[in-house]
């Protein structure tokens, strides 16, 4: 009998790509290749790269690194944002046999097929602008939840971001698509499914780009609320600019969503933001972040923050640490700036020295500490539903109540994968 192929995958990056990568990993395993884990000697070796900073552009170069030090005669195939943004930067990395771009990325069994160890790294990419089409992913069998992603692309063009020059426009499932996998994903036993996009709000573009009549995030999120099977329901980030009033009100009254919102600011001074080409002010944020608390007094709110970007003078930023301050809301995302080739940002001034940015991100770090502290206090003793993943570590399990606060307890099988009344 042939002996199977075997593949293992790391995923750098958010959870879109996490999405992406179990959806890839189904189709190589449908070729007949099995999966194994990423330490393990296999045939093949996938990274799905992240290129939102240049840590994850390090980090990929290391894995590869490290790939030919204990398995020189693996295929190693990268992808992702990093993949379609300098492809021939990836492929000048010794070791690297195939780069695929974001429009190639899902036709990655027919391009292992074709390779040969000791040719020179193959690159199969088009320009960002060719690129349209939805392909639908989700994670499974990897956790308690799924991510399931229903957008991708952007068409906001931040002036830090290189996302859309990695993903492309914005495009995004059917809502009749998109009903059809959680219905699949239903039938595995998962609880809880978290949606996932470049830009989540803005679902109802189609493949190509082009609005679809009736088709918004609100009567996506309205559909989904009446499907059986799933438990839960997350949105894993929304731009405030499209988290609508009706969205947050209907949340507020559904069983199904969970009080949780994943809101990016990413500076809380008016001016830095227009410096970033966002589409809102701070005046409207809060706004967003009231209503959602008068609606919800116990729903989590988790903040993207971006520090020591070009122009954030130290004014700049004590407006941005007095803004989250006064916020209530519950813990940080902080980001230290990054320089990105081909961003407008780059010719913005004054630069901030790199010193100064850590600093910024250590003081944001400490305050996220403080809000996250004060939230799952302010909840002390109340009885909430969590949802224990199946994962044990040392003995113990870790779940998530509905509003996000983490749950660390003794392993027990019984709870494993399920919604259990915890009193906090």
């Amino acid at each position: 009998m042939e002996k199977k192929r075997t593949v293992a995958f790391h995923t750098l990056g958010c959870k879109l790509n996490f999405s992406e990568t179990s959806t890839l990993s189904r189709m190589l395993e449908t070729e007949g290749f099995e999966k194994r884990g990423f330490d393990d000697m296999v045939d093949v070796y996938v990274i799905n790269t992240c290129s939102v900073t240049d840590n994850a552009d390090k980090e990929c170069r290391s894995l590869v690194r490290r790939i030919q030090r204990k398995s020189p005669e693996s295929f190693v195939v990268i992808t992702g944002c990093y993949a379609q943004l300098k492809p021939q930067e990836i492929a000048s990395i010794p070791g690297v046999d195939l780069v695929l771009g974001a429009s190639e990325k899902f036709n990655i069994a027919q391009h292992i097929s074709e390779l040969a160890k000791g040719d020179a790294a193959k690159i199969c990419s088009c320009d960002i602008e060719e690129v349209s089409g939805f392909n639908a992913s989700f994670s499974q069998n990897d956790r308690t939840r799924t991510f399931l992603k229903v957008q991708d692309g952007c068409d906001y063009n931040c002036s830090f971001c290189t996302i859309p020059m990695a993903r492309g426009k914005s495009r995004s499932d059917s809502i009749a698509n998109v009903l059809a996998n959680v219905e699949e994903i239903a039938k595995g036993g998962v609880k809880e499914v978290v949606l996932t996009g470049v830009n989540l709000g803005d679902f109802g573009k189609g493949p190509d780009g082009e609005d679809k009549a009736g088709e918004n995030f609100f009567d996506l999120v309205k559909a989904l609320d009446a499907v059986k099977g799933i438990d839960r329901y997350r949105i894993s980030s929304i731009e405030p600019n499209l988290l609508t009033n009706e969205i947050i009100e209907f949340v507020a009254n559904s069983d199904k969503f969970m009080p949780h919102f994943h809101i990016p600011l990413q500076s809380g001074s008016n001016e830095v933001l227009s410096l970033m080409r966002r589409r809102y002010k701070r005046e409207l944020y809060a706004e967003r972040v009231k209503l959602i608390k008068t609606l919800m007094p116990h729903c989590a709110i988790g903040v993207d923050v971006i520090v020591g970007f070009p122009g954030e003078t130290d004014a700049c930023f004590k407006e941005t640490f007095d803004f989250l301050h006064s916020l209530d809301i519950s813990y940080l995302h902080v980001f230290t700036y990054s320089e990105r080739d081909h961003t407008k940002a780059l010719e913005i001034k004054p630069v901030i020295p790199v010193s100064v940015r850590n600093e910024r991100n250590k003081t944001l770090r400490n305050l996220s500490y403080m809000k996250m502290q004060y939230f799952t206090e302010q909840h002390s003793g109340q009885t909430r539903k969590v949802l224990f993943e199946a994962f044990e570590k040392n003995g113990m399990m870790e779940g998530y109540s509905d509003n996000y606060i983490r749950i660390t307890t003794p392993y027990r099988t019984e709870w494993a994968n399920k919604i259990v009344d915890w009193k906090l």
